[in-house]
This record gives structure tokens, C-alpha cells and sequence, in this order.
């Protein structure tokens, strides 16, 4: 059929939509003619009918592929518009430039139909609801897309058969550089060298990404990192990311590996890589060049990181960390089997450590297995006498430490000196009447002895904080721990940390098993190389018990009750520095007796009352009193008040006074009395002061 005869009136009312792309960047810049071709075909819409202002070009998805439609705005822009019924027809070059996927080609079709859209390629006009057009629509659609899957096939299988060789050449981590023959090997650097093997040592003793990080911080240690453009290397702090790269990056193990991720699109076109199985991998060739550790400890590391990454499993050998609970991931329960985990208990502002077996609670519902304090334990642990065999390594270990930290530092000044050398033999051959590239060549020199001169600075300050951390007193201290080796491991500077690695060298497991009846607990410890050893140690105290008052302090209450009321007795205890309640209130330097702990202590105890320690004396009350001189209640009071009766307090101001001795006449009485309010008008005189003879006459 006639073009022009398919195109109709209600078509050129419409607008027509060029659409224009080319797969690469590429592409875009070398292939001009394609892109002149494809801006063409305004002229044949122009010449079916179409005005040049109702032609609207789409060419924003230059440079990108045909595979899918998600990341292609503009060929979703032309589908919107094509739905909407705004698009008369639908222009490209061919049907791999609208789309490489049957499934958007045919998606493309089924709208033009609705909408009935025409669609123009090179050779000629189509509609998509004529039968005949939409099949040879469908086959050239299918023909673009096993093309794109031949031109894939043909340059995976050329990259895959090189990969299987191991000669496929891909961009080498850090430490390695390809030779003149394409060969990989060791970075010749040997700064770079040593760092990474340093890493790697770092890794296997504190068995952690994260303190590995962290040592190299506390080292002041710079790390080998190299460029995006894969030749310039430079040194930098190190991170976690890092190092986690390097240690699942089979390379440092001298492996040739390749296809290690999945790439996948997902429906929004993103890419999402998925990790591989290793038997899954492309191509594993073990011992293609030479690497920085063996196999076995690359399939190590693997395990530790992925021991380390995991909440909750049966057997968990977690590197040492700050906890206090210095038998973590080592302890098993003495009745099941299984191992304890560690817990921790904030009391009494202290930080208490427990192992727990609660294997039975978490899969039957069952009662804890066993409930066991794990300061006692690891005291006991800690000084057992195979213990003291760490002293000599502990040194060494230190020392060692510190030569190689050290060492790699005079690799960064050797760097640093070779690059001021080569500036400033750059400033020696310039010419000095160009003083433009002089002064920039001037300038450069000046920056390298800089960097010089804070590298030398930032080792001697290394080494003055390791001579502090070792010194000659401390030398001599992890030296005599062999005959002291309680005061070393008591030593609150020494971290956790180091105490669990001390007893990672020594021990294999120890089992708890507790005696409640008995108040104790016995531990088994396996050592490494098989050696057991059977200790006991006592359980601590419950919290009832911790706090509980002194028996010494409660008989010193019953005593002071003879001669002193309960607020008394209180200021006489705080006096002798004397706390209330266990070791555990002992701790507190806040924690005073006060008049109602001290009531508290006398009803607790059973303590007889000072009321009936003054009555079994034949101490009177008021009444009594009064009945027994004859005389008032007032009387008696003022007379307690002058001393001519003695009264004894047992209740803040309320008290007992003491019998008379023989019986006393009426005279005498009314005589005590005279004396009493005699006293009591001198007081007042005193008080006021007054000076008139006439007044002190009558007194």
C-alpha cells in the first residue's frame, strides 16, 4: 500500500514524534552519520504532510541502551504521549533504535493500535492494526533483539574464554602491578609491601576488621590506597570499607578469580549485584601469582568475619572486646553441654558480669540450666598457675609489636625523603632567570620538606608513646610476673581486651558446674595441649545478703542503747566512719545512719528498747515521779531542768527520771522548790541584764 495513502487526515492533525538515540557515548561522538540519518527523516514527514512545527523530537536517551525501557525517559515520554492519543505517527530510523526488548517493542505496538499511531522506519510506513504490518513489525522487533544478544555473545565469549586462561586482564587491588610481559606481581614498593602485610598480621592477632581499623588509627599508620586512574598510589587513613575489600578479595591470596557478582537489572532499571558462590565463580585459578597470604588463611578469614557478623549461634569465638566477662565464648555449662553466654547487670553503680545457660528456656521453655557470677570465676581463672607462662610472650608480643609499627614508619620518611630529594633536584635544573616555573618548583620543594619534617616529628611521637607503654619499669614488671603475676593481672590500666587475649593463648574451654546447697561453684579448665585443671570458688552473696548490716555494727547499736537515744547512737556511728548496710552501701560514701535507721536496726534485730533498758534500771515516769516526792508535774520538770533531778531521755525529748533515794520531808521538798524558783529569777536577771542594786537586794 502507498504510503500517503495510510496517512490520513486525523493523523496530520496530530503531531509526529521522531525519536532518536545511539547506544554509547561513543557512538554519539564517532558515528555522526547515524545521527544525520536519524535527523533526516524530518524530511519525510514533512513530505507526507506534516508540518515542520508539528515535528517533535525526542534525543535525550543519547548514549544510552536499547535493552530496556526503565532508564530511557524520553522513549517513556513518547509512550505517555502516544497513549494520550497525541502522536499522528511515530518516526525512527530502524526498530532497534525505539527498542532491543520484545517486550517494550510490542508494549509500543499494542498503544499505537489503540491510538491508532502510524509508525515509520527507513523502509517505509506502517499501522500497527493492519494484521500484515503489525507481523512484520513483530519480526523485525525479534530480529533486533537476537542481534543485541549475538553482539553480547560475541564479545562475552571472547572476554570468558581469556577469563578461563586466566589471562583476561582486570584492574588489580592495591599491592599488585602488571610486569612488561603482562604478568601480575608484588607492588616493587616495598613501603606498600610491608603495610599489607602488617594488615594482614594485625587481622590474625586481633581478629577483627574494626580493631584492625582501629590499631592502625591508635598506630598513626597510613595505609596504601590507589587512584582511579589505577597508577598513582597514595597513603591515607584506614577504613572499615577497606579493609573488609581486602580481606574478601581472593587476589591477596595469589588466586586469579573472576565472576565473583551477578549483575541484574531490577524493574526500575537500577543494577543490583548479588554475591556468587564460590563454586559458582567464572574462574578460581589458585596460586596464579604471587600473594600476600596463603589460601587456607584467606578461607580462614572468611570464617572469622562471618563469626563475627552472627547475633546469635550455638559456638560463637568472638574476638576480645571491652566486656568484662573475660570467659566469653569460652565457658560451657557443667549439666548440659552447652556454652554459656555472658551477660551484664548495672547494680548498685557497678557493672556486674553472669554466665547463663539459656539454651533450655530459648527452644523449650524450660528453667535456666545454670545462673553462675562470672567475677569470681574469672578472678579464680586468672590466677591459675599456668597462667604466669604468658609473662615472657607478652613481652615479646609488645616489643615486637612496637619494632614493626616502628619500622614502617621509617618507610613513610624514606617516601618522604625521596620526594624532597627529587623536588628539589627538579628546582636545581630549572633555569633561575625562568623564575616562573622556578617559583612554582620553589614552592613544591618547600611542600615536600613540609611533609618531611611532619612525617620525622609524627615517628619520634610514635616512639616516645611506645618507650611510655613500655618502659624500662614496665619491662621489668612483665618480667617479674612470673613471681607476680596476681599484681600485673589486677592492674586496673590493663584493658579487658588484652586479659581475654591472654587467656585465648592459654586456655581451650572451662565448664561451670554449681553447687548452690554447698555455696560454691567448680570450675574444669582445659588448657591447650590437653592439660585440665580443677579449681572451687565460692558464691558470692545474694543481694539480701550484700547489704545486709554487720553483726559487729548491731551489737555496738545493742550496747549504745544503754547510755544513748537512737539519734545519738547515729551521730556516733557517722563519727567513726561507720556506713550502714553491707559492702555493697560500704561503697557509697553518701550513705549515713540516721535516727530512723537506727530504730529500724532495733525493731529488726529484736534489740531491747532503751524504755525497757531504763524501766529494768527502776527508772519512774512523770507520774511516778511526782507521787513519789509529792509534788507536780511542773515541779518535776524544773526541777530535771536544774539538775536537781536526773532524767534520762529514750525518745527524742521524752524520757524517764530516777527514784528519789530516802524518803524526803515536805520542808525539804518545798525547800528544793524555793531553790528551784530562786534559780530561775537569776537566770532571768542574767538574761536581761539588769544592773539596779535595789532589784539585786531583793534576790
Amino acid at each position: 500500500m502507498n504510503e500517503k495513502l495510510k496517512v490520513q487526515s486525523h493523523h496530520l492533525e496530530r503531531s509526529a514524534y521522531l525519536y532518536i538515540r545511539q547506544s554509547s557515548l561513543r557512538q554519539v561522538m564517532e558515528n555522526v552519520e547515524s545521527t544525520k540519518r536519524q535527523y533526516d527523516l524530518r524530511g519525510r514527514a514533512i513530505g507526507l504532510g506534516w508540518r515542520d512545527d508539528q515535528i517533535i523530537v525526542i534525543d535525550s536517551d543519547q548514549g544510552e541502551s536499547g535493552a530496556s525501557a526503565s532508564w530511557r525517559e524520553g522513549f517513556q515520554h513518547l509512550v505517555s504521549d502516544v497513549g494520550m492519543g497525541c502522536a499522528g505517527i511515530v518516526m525512527g530510523l530502524e526498530v532497534s533504535r525505539l527498542a532491543r526488548n520484545n517486550a517494550d517493542w510490542h508494549r509500543l505496538l499494542e498503544i499505537c493500535a489503540l491510538a491508532d499511531t502510524l509508525i515509520l522506519d527507513e523502509d517505509g510506513v506502517y499501522d500497527p492494526a493492519n494484521f500484515n504490518d503489525r507481523l512484520l513489525l513483530g519480526l523485525k522487533g525479534t530480529m533486533s533483539e537476537a542481534e543485541l544478544h549475538v553482539i553480547k555473545a560475541r564479545l562475552r565469549g571472547g572476554i570468558l574464554n581469556k577469563v578461563r586462561r586466566g589471562e583476561y586482564r582486570c584492574p588489580l587491588p592495591t599491592g599488585f602491578i602488571y610486569d612488561e610481559i603482562g604478568d601480575v606481581v608484588l607492588d616493587p614498593d616495598a613501603q606498600i609491601r610491608e603495610m599489607i602485610s602488617h594488615f594482614f598480621e594485625t587481622f590474625s592477632r586481633v581478629g577483627s576488621a574494626t580493631q584492625t581499623v582501629k590499631t592502625f588509627t591508635r598506630e598513626r599508620l597510613l595505609f596504601p590506597s590507589r587512584l582511579r586512574n589505577g597508577k598513582q598510589v597514595v597513603f591515607q587513613q584506614l577504613t572499615t570499607s577497606t579493609a573488609m575489600r581486602m580481606l574478601h578479595n581472593p587476589r591477596y591470596a595469589g588466586v586469579y578469580a573472576y565472576g565473583q557478582r551477578l549483575c541484574r537489572r531490577t524493574v526500575d532499571g537500577k543494577k543490583q549485584l548479588r554475591k556468587r558462590d564460590p563454586k559458582e565463580w567464572l574462574a578460581c585459578i589458585p596460586d596464579a601469582h604471587p600473594g600476600y597470604i596463603s589460601w587456607e588463611q584467606f578461607q580462614h578469614n572468611l570464617k572469622v568475619l562471618e563469626a563475627n557478623g552472627q547475633g546469635y549461634q550455638a559456638v560463637r569465638a568472638s574476638p576480645p572486646r571491652e566486656g568484662a566477662a573475660l570467659l566469653q565464648g569460652r565457658v560451657i555449662c557443667g549439666r548440659c553441654g552447652s556454652h554459656m553466654s555472658a551477660r551484664y547487670a548495672a547494680r548498685r553503680g557497678q557493672v556486674d558480669t553472669w554466665y547463663v545457660c539459656h539454651r533450655a528456656y530459648a527452644s523449650r521453655g524450660e528453667p535456666h540450666c545454670q545462673s553462675i557470677a562470672g567475677w569470681p570465676v574469672d578472678e579464680a581463672v586468672g590466677m591459675t598457675p599456668a597462667a604466669v607462662e604468658l609473662a615472657l610472650e607478652i613481652r615479646k608480643e609488645i616489643e615486637a609489636r612496637h619494632d614493626e609499627a616502628d619500622k614502617l614508619r621509617l618507610r613513610a620518611v624514606e617516601r618522604a625523603q625521596i620526594d624532597a630529594d627529587l623536588a628539589q633536584r627538579r628546582f636545581m635544573l630549572v633555569d633561575p632567570n625562568n623564575r616562573l616555573v622556578a617559583d612554582t618548583l620553589e614552592r613544591e620543594w618547600n611542600e615536600k620538606l613540609r611533609v618531611l619534617a611532619d612525617v620525622r616529628e609524627e615517628r619520634e611521637r610514635a616512639q616516645c608513646e611506645d618507650r611510655g607503654t613500655l618502659d624500662d619499669a614496665i619491662r621489668d614488671r612483665l618480667i617479674a610476673m612470673t613471681a607476680d603475676f596476681k599484681t600485673v593481672w589486677c592492674d586496673r590500666t590493663l584493658p579487658n581486651r588484652e586479659r581475654k587475649r591472654l587467656l585465648a593463648y592459654l586456655l581451650e574451654d572451662v565448664t561451670l558446674l554449681k553447687f548452690p546447697a554447698e555455696g560454691e561453684t567448680r570450675i574444669h579448665i582445659c588448657f591447650k595441649g590437653g592439660k585440665t585443671e580443677t579449681l572451687t570458688t565460692q558464691n558470692p552473696k545474694s543481694s539480701g545478703q550484700q547489704v545486709k548490716t554487720r553483726p559487729e555494727v548491731v551489737e555496738l547499736v545493742d550496747k549504745l542503747l544503754d547510755d544513748h537515744i537512737c539519734a545519738e547512737i547515729a551521730d556516733i556511728l557517722n563519727d567513726r566512719g561507720i556506713r550502714p548496710g553491707g559492702s555493697a552501701c560500704r561503697a557509697k560514701a553518701d550513705a549515713k545512719f540516721t535516727n530512723l535507721r537506727v530504730i529500724y536496726l532495733v525493731k529488726q534485730y529484736g534489740l531491747r528498747s532503751r524504755y525497757d533498758r531504763l524501766r529494768e534500771r527502776g527508772m519512774l515516769t512523770k507520774a511516778e515521779a511526782c507521787a513519789k516526792r509529792g509534788i507536780t508535774e511542773s515541779t518535776l520538770v524544773r526541777w530535771a531542768k536544774y539538775g536537781i533531778v536526773k532524767r534520762h531521755a529514750y525518745n527524742g525529748y521524752i524520757g524517764l527520771y530516777e527514784p528519789p533515794g530516802p524518803h524526803v520531808p515536805a520542808k525539804q521538798c518545798s525547800r528544793w522548790n524555793q531553790l528551784a524558783h530562786r534559780a530561775e529569777i537569776i537566770r532571768q536577771l542574767n538574761s536581761s541584764k539588769c544592773t539596779d542594786p535595789k532589784e539585786r537586794a531583793v534576790v
